[in-house]
């Protein structure tokens, strides 16, 4: 056996176990009471109390229960698996059972023989004087002479135990010791008892299956008045009761409320050795007679260590009768067996499957006792496998109808022993008379089912019946001296039943959740899980006591509801809500309920606030279920917050009051040890003051409330960032890095099969996940939105119904706008003001009407009587005041009534409708205070006469209706539960007098809590009837195991949670409670940040910054400096996801230096502040500033930014960027002004150099951007400073290799260029320039892209106007160009090159540098050449060359150069030298030009330099006109030379490129300004004369388009347009038939439209006329001019042999046109005179210039083509002389019209061209000579009238000779 002073039951729960496990030797008798009295002392220091089931007096009748049924089929409870019944007892029991310490017994193989063997065993004659001493002390009292049956009984005991015998006959044993105590003699109870025990601890009273087993089953029930009829006898037909039944009934009948102490002391002592026996199992009714007799020996004793030890072994035996419930898996339980028991039911052969004991069969165990419950699977294993005898049998699953097991009040007849209060006395026997159904539930149970329960079943039962007896007996109402007084029965009954309760919620918790705790009911067969059937026992247990004012009662019940919600809210999801929503938080809330109270419920809250899934599963089953009423975890915070931050009362602490600890016992206490000893003596006397009320002050219930705010918050963080702990450790220099992502990555995978194994437990360790619910937090956040929108709609409905349907429809909470729908939602939704809804229904609108119909049609009447129907259905609403309403609302319910009862007396339902009028009616008169005269039952009567068809109502009916609406008036529900709350007493010394000793608050606490209690049993009347009818659906309750939840419960609840926090901080100067409120926000960040919520975030960060007292100085206290070290903290750990709040925390670290300085003594400008001088902080805070932990916190802000991650950098960055500028701006212009956030972005870039580019880059965007505004600073040193820093920078960055096509370092210097460019001091600026130089010195072979960014500088250096700089910048270059120019080659800087030295070229202040500059850019070209990096010198193979053209590369910037040079230089002199150097360079290396570059060349380079003459817009790169005509007067014709020059140069590659030329020569050419038109056709001729030779017919065909071109521009067609001279001659000229204008102008001033595109009538102005004027001259100046082009070029010999004849027709076509168009406008006198008047010009306006010089060239050429010789031409003289003949006789004719005197000037200008004709007629053959005579002959015959010059003189002789040879007159020698 185990060592006997070992106990097996946990150490919380029985620390009892000396007292029955003491030996039981003759010589330790004595010393028993005295240990068993300190070991209850030492235990009962703890355990509660409650009402008492006081003695039975006897009345007779034992229990003849037959032993069989007892053990073989046990009749309602057992222990799980059974392995009670011997050797397992051990370890369920928690108590060995032990033998005598002198001579142990041999361990036998069986239990039936080890039973014997304790009680006689051959030679161990010890045991036979254990009892013989006891049987002779009875044989030898007189009570034995006087009794025959004691007598004898007694004798025939003695002789059995004297020859060995008794222990197979214990019934006989056992028969005198019954009969002694019922002699009610104390030494004979004593010693009878004293026996009896000893006998129980060696399991005594098993008797064998062997007899059992005769006996039927189930026994019958206990023959009432039976005291004496032991034997078979007397009843020959009724079986004997069970020996154990009649061992407990013996027992427990020895007390009465006169029993002697020590007689008492023994009975508990008995008692509680048999229920706790291993091997005599006591169940159900005996076991709860047991129970009682100890309960009633507690109340009734008045020995302080009597009570003590029935406290104690009262806690022990209902401690035991829970831990035997076997809880093994219900497969494992029930089916792990080899035996079982066979009993053949009747006829039908029924083979029991129930597992029963025999205890034969059953080993002694050898193993050490065992916790209750196994921990482990393998100690399940070991449990199960010392099971014997277990059958298998069905598991019902069912856990429905607890009704069957509750309600069976009177279905049997009252058996008083079977009732655990039958026999009470009379203090208490009324307790459980109506409620308790004990005896009936055994009775029935052991008639229907007994043989088919498991002995594990019977335990769960007997369980059950203890645990819903001890529920029953804390409901029992205090009176008020009760309450006062702690020691009266009522009050310590009290107490000791909740403190039973507790302790039994505390330890077996796992009875109540296991699945395998089941009962079985006695009537339906039905099985409900334990906790179903306990559950409405324990809810009213709470709801009577929660509200109690005694504060012990409070506490305790507190702590049993904090059990309930930590074990069993899986279970009891909506009784939890109505508790929390009716009682605790109103309790919280209301102003009559004591500080004591509130503390207590916010330590039970605390408790819950520190369970992270408690939390989180309330606001799952709560908050996002709409089908509860109350956001209860929204109410509990905001509830809590409120608290926290609740003002002060002003009733000021007297001094002498002692302040209590931190927080009041209440919460730190966890009931988990042994209640309290509830002795009279241990308790207080009658009215004594509650401890706990002592030093209890409002600062400490604030305390409390932040308290429960923060452990909410620390519990949401652990909840949900599990895993992320690693943040707290962020100064580890490994974890930082990529720590937000990974528990980012990790929380949203969470791995499933660890059910967040990591994540907090709840403190129940046996709850599961409720089985088949997915924890989807999509799913929670749309029903939490649901609710929301719900919640939104009822409120909008209790303003304003039609609005709030509305709403409700369209939400689509209303399926429909139908009334049916409507009136639905009406009836089942809570929350809706009953008011509104009898206003809505009450309206006049027909919607309205249907609606209320269909809302009474929903309720039902059927079967009510009257009155009650009319109470149903005034609670659905609030009846309206008008009486149209009420009248449609009565018609309603008589119809809808009358339809329900058509048995009612009423004739129709007009009867009703007056009935139901008058029965309000009566209601209003009987209960209105402001009636008078209230009507009596006679004019009720009167008022109701004839009103059922004529006929008068039954009498009783109105008699009856009129009573019950006299003593109870028609209320809404809600309007009882609302108590009136206690007036205030009235001022004044009579009321004063009045109200002595009178607790006013109280008394007003008693009404609320009164109807507070009602209310919520009525709730679970309503929820114990939904759940029998089996409607499951908002029952189920959701385990969470998701961390996102926690994102929507810190949302909703987050502003509470920053009121609860920085209200206290702004308060108190405690620094506990600072240090409370600081924990508060940094957990409350670590939640924002790692949900990214940023209002949230901004919120918590803005105002923890704000309590950092940084800006105000003089105001600073200690609790400022924490919130400095909190804030810092906050950026080291959450630096990843602080976002934008990096600015709040980098603002403070810039303050803190500020405020270290300014402590320190050094002297600093404060920008802002003029005429306020500012308190410096005191000393101490001063030196705390620069304590080690902000030092080193403050450095770590920086000095960790390398484990950011790559977008926390950025943010970090961008805040101290601006934090560094706004140190500058304030700082101003100060000589010292504030650069430490500069300083420190230098550090940390020091500090993420090893960052990736990609992170740098990101960074650089902002850093650069930062440095370009700081550089570019008015205060010089703040410049100097940034670009010492950036230099610094830019140093390492060089250190680091950069590959190509990167641009990095191109990013990093930019600052520079930006700061050359917009910083106006010399001294910066040549700052930048030795920075760059020492990096060129230092860093040259790393310049990378950084090259670019470099040039870019010194270009912005060239423009700026200081000498100095621009001389030291064109030094660098010159020296980079020299000494590194392969490298700057090889990192593809070579164009950055060229425009810097392109740059310097136009430098126009200092000639000296920009000429120089030329030649360097000439230079670049042979050093290019010569560079085996630009790669001429090899083979380049297409495919590079597309992507990588040195040509390109290389040549064309340095063109682009020259060319840049020639546009934009100021320097004449550059220009002109560039110039050259551009023409040269294409001449002298044009040669090794591929084609295409070559056309890059033209479109790129070449034209583009006239693009000027095209377009006006490209004039603006000009400051003046002067300018301007300067530059096309010198560079342009230069350029426009060379580029002919060019042309001829490379003819045939350039030959490709000719028609761009011609058009640019056009353009050149139709130019206002003759100067350049007569370059651009001197240049055109030059072209075509030095090429004459190359160009092929094509080129020609393009030439000759081209001269069309020009002609056609150029003809002045506006001088017909009469709009021109209208104003004078109304009259119109002929318009010429054909208009040859393209319609293009391609002039800088257009050249005017075409004449069909003008209107006539269209009046012109003065202005626009002249500008037409202008353009028309300059057209006939330049058709002019282009006559002679043509003439000049058509004279020459090889142009003129070359071009083809087709295209020289083309051209003497556009000359005809010219021709005709002058003779037209010279013959028209009318027109001339016109433009004349209008002031065209100053004379007569002719063109007689181009009239005959477009003649003498035509004239000129068509001859010379009609005689040329070739064939191609012979071909075309028919076209020729088409063309020749009419023109010569034309001019002929006109000619000899001219009159001498007034046209000498035409005479002058023709007579060449008529000669040159006449000349021509004389050379046709003598064919076409005769053919043309006639036409001519006249002609010249008439010339020889007029004076005519010698030239035509001799064409005419020549003539007429022709003539004569023809005409045969002259011969031809």
């Amino acid at each position: 056996m185990a060592d006997a002073n070992t106990s097996s039951l946990d150490s919380s729960t029985s620390p009892f176990a000396e007292s029955h496990s003491l030996p039981h030797t003759a010589e330790q008798e004595k010393s028993n009471g005295r240990v068993e009295e300190q070991a209850y002392s030492r235990a009962a220091e703890d355990a509660g109390s409650a009402p008492p089931t006081p003695p039975a007096k006897p009345r007779g009748g034992l229990d003849p229960t037959s032993p069989s049924s007892r053990r073989e089929s046990l009749p309602a409870s057992s222990n799980g698996n059974g392995h009670v019944q011997n050797g397992d007892a051990k370890r369920a029991n928690g108590h060995d059972p032990i033998p005598p310490v002198v001579l142990p017994p041999s361990r036998p193989d069986s239990a039936a023989s080890h039973r014997r063997s304790l009680t006689i065993s051959k030679g161990h004659t010890v045991s036979v004087v254990l009892i013989s001493s006891a049987l002779e002390t009875i044989a030898a009292s007189r009570e034995a002479k006087r009794s025959a049956p004691l007598r004898e009984s007694v004798q025939r005991a003695l002789e059995m135990v004297k020859a060995g015998r008794g222990g197979d006959r214990p019934r006989e044993i056992f028969e005198p010791l019954r009969l002694a105590c019922e002699t009610r003699s104390e030494k004979l109870m004593i010693a009878s008892l004293d026996c009896i025990s000893k006998l129980i601890s060696y399991s005594f009273f098993v008797e064998s299956s062997l007899e059992s087993q005769v006996l039927p089953s189930p026994p019958p029930s206990p023959a009432p008045n039976s005291r004496n009829s032991m034997s078979n006898g007397s009843h020959p037909n009724l079986p004997t009761p069970s020996l154990v039944d009649l061992v407990v009934h013996t027992i427990t009948s020895c007390h009465t409320e006169s029993t002697p102490e020590t007689v008492s002391l023994q009975i508990v002592k008995a008692l509680l050795s048999l229920v706790l026996s291993a091997t005599v199992l006591v169940h159900q009714s005996s076991l709860l007679k047991a129970v009682r007799t100890v309960y009633n020996v507690f109340l009734l004793s008045v020995d302080p260590v009597n009570q003590t030890v029935a406290q104690g072994g009262l806690t022990q035996m209902v401690n035991h009768v829970f831990t035997r419930c076997n809880l093994a898996s219900p497969s494992l339980s029930r089916s792990d067996s080899n035996v079982t028991l066979a009993s053949t039911k009747g006829e039908g052969g029924l083979l029991s499957k129930r597992p029963s004991f025999s205890p034969r069969t059953m080993p002694l165990p050898l193993s050490p006792p065992l916790r209750p419950r196994p921990s482990s699977r393998a100690e399940t294993d070991h449990i199960v496998s010392t099971l014997v005898n277990e059958g298998t049998t069905r598991y019902s699953e069912s856990h429905s109808d607890t009704s069957s097991t509750l309600h069976t009040d009177n279905s049997v007849a009252e058996n008083s022993e079977h009732r655990p209060n039958g026999t009470a006395s009379q203090h208490f026997h009324h307790i459980l008379e109506r409620s308790d159904t004990t005896s009936d539930a055994i009775q029935d149970d052991e008639h229907d089912y007994s043989n088919q329960l498991s002995t594990n079943d019977l335990f769960i039962k007997d369980a059950f019946l203890v645990f819903r007896a001890l529920c029953k007996l804390t409901m029992k109402p205090l009176n008020t001296e009760s309450e006062r007084d702690l020691k009266s029965h009522a009050m310590r009954s009290k107490l000791l039943s909740l403190h039973l309760v507790l302790s039994i919620l505390d330890t077996h918790m796992a009875t109540f959740v296991s699945p395998s705790a089941i009962i079985y009911s006695s009537s339906s067969h039905e099985a409900t899980s334990f906790v179903q059937a306990i559950n409405q026992y324990l809810c009213l247990c709470l709801s009577r006591n929660a509200v109690s004012p005694v504060p012990q009662v409070f506490e305790i019940s507190v702590e049993i509801f904090w059990r309930v919600i930590s074990g069993l809210r899986t279970k009891l999801k909506k009784e939890i809500e109505v508790l929390m929503h009716e009682i605790f938080i109103p309790i919280l809330e209301m102003k009559t309920s004591t500080l004591k109270q509130k503390a207590v419920i916010l330590g039970m809250l605390q408790r819950l606030c520190q369970d992270p899934q408690a939390l989180v599963e309330i606001y799952l089953n709560y908050d996002c279920d709409s089908e509860a009423a109350d956001n209860i975890y929204e109410h509990l915070m905001n509830i809590i917050s409120k608290i926290g931050t609740a003002p002060i009362s002003h009733t000021p602490q007297k001094a002498n009051d002692p302040l209590s600890p931190g927080l009041p016992p209440t919460t730190k206490t966890h009931y988990n040890t042994v209640p309290p000893s509830l002795s009279t003596s241990a308790l207080g006397a009658p009215g004594s003051v509650d401890p706990g009320h002592l030093g209890l002050s409002e600062p400490q219930l604030r305390r409390q409330g932040l308290e429960c705010l923060v452990a909410v918050l620390r519990s949401l963080v652990s909840w949900g960032t599990t895993g992320s702990t690693a943040l707290d450790s962020a100064a580890d220099p490994n974890t930082r890095a990529q720590l937000s992502e990974e528990i980012r990555r990790d929380a949203i995978t969470p791995d499933s099969s660890t059910d967040r194994a990591s994540g907090p437990l709840s403190a129940d360790p046996a709850r599961q996940q409720t089985p088949d619910v997915v924890d989807d937090p999509s799913k929670f956040e749309s029903a939490k939105q649901k609710k929301t929108t719900l919640l939104e709609g009822i409120k909008k409905f209790n303003f304003k119904p039609k609005r709030g349907i509305e709403f409700l429809v369209e939400t689509g909470f209303i399926p429909s706008e139908s009334p049916q729908d409507i009136a639905r939602f009406l009836l089942e939704t809570d929350g809706l003001s009953k008011a509104m809804i009898g206003e809505y229904l009450g309206e006049g609108d027909e919607r309205n009407i249907a609606t209320m119909h269909a809302f009474v049609d929903l309720l039902e009447f059927r079967n009510l009587p009257f009155v009650d129907a009319m109470r149903t259905f005034l609670q659905a609403f609030r009846l309206p005041g008008e009486s149209q309403k009420i009248d449609r609302y009565m018609l309603k319910f008589a119809e809808r009534y009358i339809a329900g009862n058509p048995q009612t007396p009423f004739a129709n339902a007009d009867t009703a409708y007056i009935l139901a009028y008058s029965t309000i009616m009566l209601n209003t008169d009987a209960h209105n205070p402001q009636v008078k005269n209230r009507m009596t039952k006679a004019d009720f009567m009167k008022n109701n006469r004839g009103i059922n068809d004529g006929h008068d109502l039954p009498e009783d009916l109105l008699l009856s209706i009129f009573d019950e609406i006299s003593s109870n008036e028609i209320r809404m529900k809600d309007e009882v539960d609302a108590a009136p709350v206690l007036a205030a007493p009235a001022p004044g010394l009579a009321n004063a007098l009045a109200n002595v000793g009178r607790d006013l608050q109280k008394e007003a606490y008693m009404m609320q809590s009164n109807s507070m209690t009602n209310k919520t049993e009525a709730l679970f009347k309503t929820l114990m009837r939904s759940q029998r009818k089996g409607s499951k659906s908002s029952e189920q309750f959701f385990s969470a195991s998701h961390f996102i939840h926690v994102r929507p419960m810190f949302e909703v609840a987050w502003i509470p949670f920053l009121a609860g926090i920085s209200g206290p901080l702004q308060d108190t100067d405690d620094l506990e409670i600072v240090e409370l409120t600081l924990d508060g926000f940094k957990n409350a960040i670590r939640i924002v940040c790692f949900f990214d919520l940023e209002l949230e975030r901004n919120a918590f960060v803005t105002t923890l910054a704000k309590f950092t007292f940084l800006n105000n100085l003089g105001e600073m206290k200690t609790k400022n400096m924490e919130a400095i070290k909190a804030l810092l903290d906050v950026a080291v750990t959450e630096g990843n996801n602080l976002k934008g709040s990096w600015r709040e925390v980098l603002t403070c670290v810039s303050q803190l230096e500020h405020m270290q300085l300014i402590s320190s003594g050094v002297e600093l400008p404060d920008a802002g502040r003029k005429g306020r001088v500012r308190k410096p902080p005191t000393e101490e805070l001063a030196n705390e500033s620069r304590s080690t932990h902000i030092t080193v916190a403050a450095d770590m802000v920086f000095s960790l930014s390398h484990y950011l991650s790559g977008n926390a950098i950025v943010d970090f960055v961008r805040a101290l960027c601006d934090v560094s500028w706004e140190e500058i701006q304030s700082s101003g212009l100060s000589q010292h002004p504030r650069l430490f956030s500069l300083q420190k972005l230098v550090e940390i870039s020091y500090y993420n150099m090893g960052r990736i580019r990609l992170e740098w880059s990101n960074m650089w965007d902002i850093l650069g951007e930062h440095f370009n505004q700081v550089c570019c600073h008015n205060n010089p040193h703040v410049g100097f400073f940034a670009l010492d820093a950036l230099r610094q920078l830019a140093m390492r960055f060089l250190e680091k290799e950069e590959l190509p096509h990167f641009k990095f370092q191109k990013d990093f210097l930019r600052p520079f260029e930006f700061t050359m460019i917009h910083n106006s001091n010399p001294d910066v600026r040549d700052m930048v320039l030795q920075c760059l130089q020492q990096m060129v010195q230092a860093r040259v072979g790393n310049m990378r892209s950084g090259w670019r960014t470099m040039f870019g500088v010194f270009s912005a250096a060239s423009k700026v106007p200081t000498e100095r700089i621009v001389s030291s910048a064109f030094e660098i270059v010159t020296r980079l160009n020299e000494e590194h120019f392969a490298a700057i080659v090889r990192h593809g800087s070579f164009a950055d090159l060229t425009v810097c030295i392109t740059d310097f070229c136009k430098v126009n202040k200092y000639q000296k540098i920009s000429l120089l500059a030329i030649a360097m850019l000439r230079g670049t070209i042979t050093t290019m050449l010569d560079t085996p990096e630009c790669g001429f010198n090899n083979a380049v193979d297409q495919k590079t060359r597309d992507t990588d053209d040195p040509m390109i590369k290389y040549w064309f910037p340095v063109l682009f150069g020259f060319y840049d040079v020639i546009m934009n230089g100021e320097d004449l002199e550059v220009r002109r030298l560039a110039l050259d150097s551009l023409f040269m360079a294409l001449k002298t290396h044009g040669s090794t030009f591929p084609v295409d570059f070559w056309d890059t060349v033209c479109q790129e380079l070449l034209f583009p330099m006239f693009a000027v003459l095209k377009s006006s817009q490209d004039m603006t790169r000009f400051n003046s006109q002067e300018d301007m005509s300067v530059w096309l007067s010198t560079t342009m014709i230069q350029a426009l030379r060379n580029l002919i020059d060019l042309y001829t140069f490379y003819f045939e590659t350039l030959e490709r490129f000719l028609d761009g030329l011609l058009d640019l020569l056009c353009v050149c050419i139709c130019q206002e300004n003759d100067t350049l038109a007569r370059i651009g056709t001197s240049c055109l001729q030059q072209l075509l004369e030095k090429n004459v030779k190359k160009l092929s017919p094509a080129r020609w065909e393009r030439v000759a388009t081209t001269f069309v071109k020009l002609f056609r521009t150029t003809t002045p067609h506006q001088l017909f347009d009469e709009s021109l001279r209208v104003e004078i001659d109304g009259s119109t000229s002929d318009l010429p038939e054909t208009n040859e204008s393209n319609g293009q102008a391609i002039v800088p001033a257009p050249l005017s439209p075409p004449i069909g595109d003008q209107t006539m009538d269209i009046k012109v102005s003065l202005n626009d006329r002249r500008r037409i004027f202008r353009q028309i001259i300059v057209k006939c100046v330049l058709q002019l001019l282009l006559i002679e082009t043509t003439n000049d070029l058509l004279r020459n010999e090889n142009v003129y042999t070359t071009i083809p004849p087709e295209h020289l027709l083309r051209l003497m076509g556009v000359l005809d046109h010219s021709y005709q168009f002058a003779r037209m406008f010279n013959e028209d006198k009318e027109l001339r005179t016109g433009l004349w008047k209008v002031g065209f010009m100053k004379h007569l306006p002719n063109l007689l210039k181009q009239e005959s010089s477009s003649a003498s060239t035509l004239v000129h050429v068509l001859l010379r083509m009609y005689y040329d010789p070739r064939p191609e031409h012979q071909a075309a003289r028919p076209q020729v002389a088409e063309r020749l003949m009419p023109l010569g006789l034309g001019v002929l004719q006109d000619f000899s019209k001219l009159r001498l005197d007034t046209q000498q000037k035409n005479i002058v200008a023709w007579t060449p061209v008529v000669a040159e004709i006449l000349q021509g007629f004389v050379q046709f053959d003598d064919k076409a000579f005769s053919r043309y005579l006639p036409a001519i002959y006249p002609l010249a015959t008439e010339l020889l009238s007029r004076d005519m010059s010698p030239e035509i003189r001799e064409g005419l002789r020549g003539y007429f000779v022709r003539v004569g040879y023809i005409q045969g007159i002259m011969d031809r020698s």
